[in-house]
């Protein structure tokens, strides 16, 4: 039976109301943002602008996108990092670089949805180090600025160089080898997951030359290093090829020494600047990231005017004589492990069953989310809890108490009053200093719905001083930076947007 029968009185759509509809209907379920990544590190600098696609979830009515897609719009060229004659970052410098590559990209700063400024390695170390970051200020709302400790760099570029998606595929034991220009980051993982990370003061740009070959740059490893072989480094000298060949071969036997995980002699020990590795699980394949992987992949060839293709020649050449026996693999990202897509947005909210003390004290942006690596379905102490903060701080690179922070974590089991008084009593032990201190808010996450129970044992029972944020049936993970919102009084729940460090799978752009 055709409509126009049945006599009700209905309008018809043009073809441009029909697309309207159309788009207005996708849009529900549908974001597409475009995003850039900055990476400044101990010797390059870049910078990658993407497009990505959200979706709505679609089971159970949830309200949590997802990435789906995503397509680089454009990669800038890599710009080896600019210092200034005291050592510090040419700001002024990296600041017309980001301009240009906006431009090249036929892009405006109103272009872009959101992004993330990563500072690695050497360059956290500079005197203007935050004056990098606050080249992004303007644009607080919509970037993510975080400082990566070595831990963190190393957890990082081991998602980042596609070694976590490895040993997750094959369910093997993978050790990611981050060689940059100041330092060398291992990452092992196993099954998807990191299981260690190290780093140590060898790198391809910790001495850098001029073009007739004179040392403009010496970093205080590469003068360990040399007094290890017997050299003496002197700026505005050059550098013998012999004592060149001494100080790259020495680098690649501590590098060579801590992927065996025996590094014991001096030298190793003396550059370590984390903990070891541990001895097992043995280690099945191997893969390579940073600037030096370039070189060591045959994907660069240029002298850059630092120790980084010598360094890349002699690892090849231990490599092809089994100094590092577990086969290479080359997931294809290299140089632009350390952050290779920006961010997403996530959007979620969390309803009737969270806990606000402080309604003013809303909104809160750009929070770094630590995850908690715990069960809590079954029984827990309150010293596991604060125990398994110290380590998600630690593997993150977060000092407690400094800033403002989120604790995220699984919840399940059954919502007795012992368990979470014993869960918010270990929170209190964990972050000492946080609670302490009035002007930083408490940020408690959680995917199960305890969120005002754990709220009010904070502040009734425990007495914690400050603002308490516990919200409920969210899902964070470590890379996560979270903005909540103002509670909507209607419906009496919090919009967050949580802004993910995208990193992309082997096999993608």
């Amino acid at each position: 039976m055709d409509v126009h029968d049945l006599g009700f009185e209905h309008l018809h759509m043009t073809p441009e109301q029909e697309k309207e509809l159309a788009e207005t209907i996708w849009a529900q379920d549908n974001v597409v943002l475009t995003t850039v990544g900055v990476d400044v590190g101990s010797s390059t600098s870049h910078l990658m602008f993407s497009k990505v696609h959200l979706q709505r979830l679609s089971e159970g009515l949830s309200s949590r996108f997802v990435v789906v897609g995503r397509t680089v719009l454009w990669r800038s060229p890599i710009l080896l990092t600019p210092y200034r004659s005291d050592y510090t970052i040419d700001s002024d410098e990296l600041k017309e670089f980001f301009g240009n590559a906006f431009k090249e990209a036929e892009l405006t700063p109103q272009d872009i949805d959101t992004g993330a400024v990563i500072l690695t390695g050497e360059a956290l170390k500079r005197n203007n180090a935050r004056a990098i970051a606050n080249l992004f200020a303007e644009e607080s709302g919509k970037f993510v600025c975080a400082s990566a400790g070595h831990n963190l760099e190393a957890l990082m570029a081991a998602n980042g160089s596609g070694a976590m998606a490895l040993s997750r595929e094959g369910h093997q034991t993978i050790l990611n080898i981050d060689v940059g220009g100041g330092t060398v980051k291992l990452g092992l993982c196993h099954g998807g997951k990191l299981l260690s990370t190290s780093a140590f003061a060898v790198g391809g740009r910790l001495i850098a030359f001029d073009d007739d070959g004179t040392m403009v740059r010496i970093e205080g490893p590469a003068e360990q290093v040399a007094a290890d072989v017997g050299v003496t480094l002197k700026l505005g000298e050059k550098l013998s090829d012999e004592d060149r060949k001494k100080i790259v071969n020495r680098m690649v036997e501590v590098i060579v020494a801590y992927a065996n995980r025996k590094p014991d002699d001096d030298l190793c020990r003396a550059l370590l600047l984390t903990e070891t590795l541990p001895q097992t699980p043995a280690i099945d394949g191997i893969t390579f990231s940073g600037g030096v992987s370039e070189f060591i992949y045959g994907r660069e060839e240029k002298d850059h005017g630092d120790l980084g293709k010598a360094l890349a020649h002699e690892l090849r050449h231990a490599l092809s004589h089994k100094r590092i026996e577990p086969k290479v693999y080359d997931p294809g990202h290299g140089i632009r492990a350390t952050v290779v897509g920006a961010s997403q947005f996530t959007v979620q909210v969390s309803g009737n069953t969270i806990y606000i003390s402080d309604l003013n004290g809303l909104p809160v942006r750009n929070v770094p989310v630590a995850s908690l690596d715990l069960d809590l379905t079954g029984d827990f102490t309150a010293d596991d809890v604060s125990a398994s903060i110290a380590a998600a701080l630690k593997r993150l690179d977060m000092v407690e108490g400094d800033n403002r922070l989120a604790v995220a974590f699984r919840w399940g089991g059954d919502p007795l009053h012992a368990r979470l008084h014993a869960l918010a009593e270990g929170i209190c032990k964990g972050l000492p200093r946080t609670v302490a201190d009035k002007d930083l808010p408490l940020v408690v996450v959680m995917d199960g719905d305890a969120g005002r129970t754990l709220g009010n044992i904070l502040v009734r029972e425990l007495k914690v001083p400050g603002e308490v944020i516990s919200v409920d049936n969210v899902q964070l993970r470590d890379f996560d930076f979270v903005d909540i919102g103002e509670m909507m009084p209607e419906t009496r729940v919090v919009p967050l947007i949580i802004k993910s460090l995208l990193f992309t799978a082997p096999g993608q752009d």
